[in-house]
C-alpha cells in the first residue's frame, strides 16, 4: 500500500524512469574518465602532507560558527589575501561550494532595478541565485555576443535603468567551450554593467600559472570572478573575486555568508597548498594538455568528433537510454564514463561527458576509445 504523502513522489521518479531520466547514486569504480579532477591533485601526498601539518600545528577540523560570528579563522584570511594577488583580484571571500557562492551572488548583489543576461548553457546554480534575487533575468545564445548585447538595449529601450549583469562560464562543463571574455567584457562596461565569470573548469589549468581565462583582463573594475576548488586544486569550496565594496556588501547582506558556518580551517589549509602547487608544478599543466590533444586526434579520426580544445570532450549520442546503454557498457568493461542527460544538458542533447584527467595515460584513453568505438558501431546495426 502506498502511503497518499508520498505518492506524488512516487511518480515523479516513474516519469523520470520512463524517461531515462532517473538518477541514482553510485561509487568511484573503474578508470576515472568522468571526475573533475583534472590534475590529480585531490590524493597527491604534497596535499595530503600539507593537511597533516595544518592538524599537528593544531588548526581545527569545524569553524564553530559563522564567519561573522566565531567562525572567522585566520586560516580564511590567510586564503584568501593569498588568492587575490593570485588571481589578480581586490578582495576575495572564501565559500563553502561554487554552487553556494553562485547563490550568494546572484541572490545578493544585483538590485530590483538591474538585469541579468545568462548565456543559456550557465550552470544551474546561476539560476539558483537569480530565482532567489530580486533581477530580472533572461537568457542569451550560447557564446553569441551580440544576442548578449541585444538583450541589454532591448532592455534599455523598454525602460531599464539599472545596471546589466552578464553571467558566463569561461570553459563549458557539458561541451568544453569557452566564452568569448574580452568581448564580453566590453560590453558589460559599454553598459555600465559588470561581467561575471565562473571559471570552475579553467582554474589551475589555462592562463599563466593556472590563474584561468580571464587572465589579462583583472584590471577591470567590473569583473567578477568564481574559482572552484573542486575541481582542478582538488580540494573544495570556492573562491570569489571582486572589487572590495562588493565583497564589503556581501559580507552585510548576503544570506548565505552570513548565515551558514565558515568553510573547515583544515580544508582551507589545503587549498592554500593547491594555489601554491599551481604555481610550482607546471608540468602537471603540460601532461593534461599532451593528453587532451591525444585524446582529441584519436576521437576525430576514430569517430569523426571535433575536439573541444579543452579536458572536457562530449560525445552526443542524443537519445537518453542509448546514452545509458553506452555508458553502461564501458562501466562494465572498467571505463568510469557518465551519461549525462536532460535537464543538464538540452533536451535531444544526452551525451557521453568525457573528462580527461591526470588519473589516466595514453594506453587507458586508447583503450577507451577503441571500445567507444566498437560500441556505438555495435549499437548502429
Amino acid at each position: 500500500m502506498r502511503l497518499s504523502g508520498l505518492v506524488r513522489y512516487e511518480d515523479t521518479l516513474a516519469a523520470l524512469g520512463r524517461k531515462s531520466r532517473l538518477r541514482a547514486l553510485s561509487q568511484q569504480q573503474g578508470i576515472d574518465f568522468t571526475s573533475n579532477d583534472y590534475l590529480g591533485l585531490s590524493g597527491s601526498p604534497r596535499l595530503a602532507a600539507a593537511i597533516l601539518a595544518a592538524i599537528e600545528e593544531g588548526i581545527p577540523a569545524g569553524a564553530g560558527g559563522s564567519r561573522l560570528l566565531r567562525g572567522n579563522h585566520w586560516m580564511h584570511e590567510a586564503l584568501e589575501a593569498e588568492a587575490a594577488a593570485f588571481f589578480g583580484s581586490e578582495k576575495v571571500l572564501y565559500f563553502a561550494s561554487g554552487f553556494a557562492a553562485n547563490v550568494a551572488l546572484f541572490s545578493c548583489l544585483p538590485q530590483r532595478s538591474d538585469l541579468v543576461v545568462h548565456d543559456e548553457l550557465i550552470h544551474a546554480s546561476v539560476h539558483a541565485g537569480v530565482s532567489a534575487g530580486k533581477a530580472d533575468a533572461v537568457a542569451a545564445r550560447h557564446n553569441d555576443i551580440e544576442d548578449f548585447d541585444a538583450a541589454i538595449r532591448r532592455w534599455r529601450t523598454t525602460g531599464g535603468k539599472g545596471r546589466p549583469w552578464i553571467a558566463v562560464e569561461s570553459l563549458y562543463s557539458m561541451d568544453g567551450d569557452r566564452a568569448p571574455l574580452a568581448g564580453l567584457l566590453e560590453i558589460a562596461e559599454h553598459h555600465g554593467g559588470f561581467l561575471a565569470v565562473d571559471e570552475a573548469h579553467a582554474t589551475g589549468i589555462f592562463g599563466p600559472d593556472g590563474r584561468g581565462l580571464v587572465s589579462g583582463l583583472e584590471s577591470s573594475g567590473s569583473l567578477l570572478t568564481l574559482h572552484t576548488c573542486g575541481k582542478a586544486l582538488g580540494v573544495s569550496g570556492a573562491l570569489l573575486g571582486l572589487p572590495a565594496v562588493l565583497a564589503s556588501y556581501m559580507v552585510n547582506r548576503a544570506r548565505n555568508f552570513i548565515y551558514s558556518t565558515a568553510p573547515s580551517p583544515l580544508v582551507v589549509a589545503g587549498v592554500r597548498e593547491a594555489l601554491q602547487m599551481v604555481g610550482d608544478e607546471p608540468e602537471r599543466r603540460l601532461r593534461l594538455g599532451a593528453l587532451r590533444d591525444f585524446t582529441g586526434e584519436l576521437l576525430r579520426s576514430r569517430l569523426g568528433i571535433t575536439p573541444s580544445g579543452s579536458q572536457i570532450q562530449p560525445v552526443i549520442i542524443g537519445d537518453n537510454a542509448r546514452a545509458l546503454r553506452i555508458a553502461g557498457r564501458l562501466q562494465s568493461e572498467g571505463f568510469d564514463i557518465r551519461a549525462i542527460r536532460p535537464p543538464t544538458v538540452p533536451k535531444g542533447t544526452a551525451r557521453l561527458r568525457m573528462s580527461i584527467t591526470l588519473n589516466v595515460d595514453e594506453a587507458q584513453i586508447a583503450l577507451m576509445i577503441e571500445r567507444l568505438t566498437a560500441i556505438i558501431e555495435e549499437e548502429k546495426a
